[in-house]
């Protein structure tokens, strides 16, 4: 009777999701044909509606994005963040799995007499299966880096295109995402090493903490400060991440150059690039979750398609939203520090990616024109 009560309110929180999904589709569906002819390009508006452009405001440019453009981003879905998205949640079950084997046989080596044939091979099949683990999170970690990079080239790609009034194509988006995550590769592996370097010293001084502080209520209340300022340096140094792949799409800066401008552009947007960054991490620990418990740890073979269907699609739509409000994020900042985006330039800059091949420009090409402050 329990089971069944279980089944059938896993049916009715499926059922309703699905009604959910299609019926802001649907909205959306119809919004497009509203929004199609009344539609203005964030770069055609005003610099005050722009610099004041609330959390809101920003979700729905994204959503407007989109819908209207439902082509070309269902494309780059389906070659892009499909397989990204199948890479991360397929990594969470075979990982269950390889890791459930490790546990047995450490379990059985537990009880087996040390030096005996048995526990030798024991030990073998444990050292290999361990071998297989680590082996594969490398090939997971490299392919959800390519694949979110390139990911991040052609949504960034295809919004700039948009905005710039440019003819925007599918093959055109693939013919140049390759040439441009390259710069967004180097722009990684800096800020990788900001954060290796970041948690390093945030590793000492919570090591310091435990050799110099005694388990009081003053050193508990300590740590926790310290907890905190490390999650504020780690969300802000992610922020400018996130800011600094679209510079390095849209600008000829990439890498530290890059990251100094992302740094210089979100003064003043810092509160917003932050609640969307923790948005958007809360949600996809939310769908990890929600994975690993309604699927991985599921037994009927129903409830887990179907939770697993829905998880899929919902990482799908969180990775488009998040990449398409990260590229609104970077006019919002450029407007608010008075930074007009000439659309010509940008245009011209975005041609070179088409080119047969990529000539970085100079910076003066793709100087924003200062607009003096009213």
């Amino acid at each position: 009777m329990i089971r069944t009560s279980i089944g059938l309110f896993d049916l009715q929180v499926f059922l309703i999701s699905v009604h959910f999904f299609f019926f802001y589709t649907i909205c959306f569906a119809e919004s497009e044909r509203t929004y199609y002819n009344s539609y203005q390009p964030i770069m055609d508006r005003e610099q005050e509606e722009l610099q004041f452009m609330s959390l809101y405001g920003t979700f729905q440019e994204a959503f407007k994005v989109i819908c209207l453009w439902t082509k070309i981003f269902s494309q780059i879905t389906i070659a892009l963040i499909l397989p990204l998205s199948f890479i991360f949640l397929a990594h969470i079950q075979i990982s269950d799995i390889l890791f459930a084997k490790i546990l047995t046989n450490e379990q059985a080596l537990d009880y087996t007499r040390s030096g005996s044939p048995m526990y030798n091979r024991i030990a073998d099949r444990l050292s290999s299966e361990w071998t297989v683990y680590w082996l594969f999170k490398g090939a997971y970690l490299l392919f959800v880096l390519v694949f979110s990079l390139l990911s991040t080239s052609a949504v960034v790609y295809t919004i700039a295109s948009i905005y710039t009034g440019k003819g925007i194509s599918f093959k055109k988006v693939m013919s140049v995402v390759p040439k441009v995550w390259k710069r967004l590769m180097v722009t990684f592996l800096c800020n990788f090493i900001i954060i290796l370097g970041y948690n390093i010293v945030s590793l000492l001084v919570f090591l310091l903490w435990f050799l110099i502080m005694a388990p009081t209520v003053i050193g508990v209340a300590f740590l926790v400060i310290l907890f905190i300022v490390y999650l504020v340096g780690f969300v802000y140094i992610s922020v400018i991440w996130h800011l600094a792949s679209v510079v390095s799409v849209l600008e000829d800066k990439y890498g530290i150059q890059a990251m100094v401008k992302s740094n210089a552009l979100i003064k003043g947007k810092m509160l917003l690039g932050s609640a969307i960054f923790v948005m958007f991490q809360f949600t996809l620990v939310v769908i990890q979750i929600a994975f690993e418990s309604l699927v991985v740890q599921e037994e009927s073979l129903g409830r887990r398609v179907s939770y697993g269907i829905m998880c899929f699609v919902l990482l799908m739509m969180l990775i488009l939203i998040g990449l398409t409000v990260q590229t609104i994020v970077y006019f919002l900042c450029k407007s608010f520090h008075h930074e007009n985006i000439d659309k010509s330039v940008l245009s011209d800059h975005l041609e070179v990616y088409a080119g047969e091949y990529y000539v970085p420009l100079k910076g003066r090409d793709v100087q924003m024109e200062q607009i003096p402050a009213v």
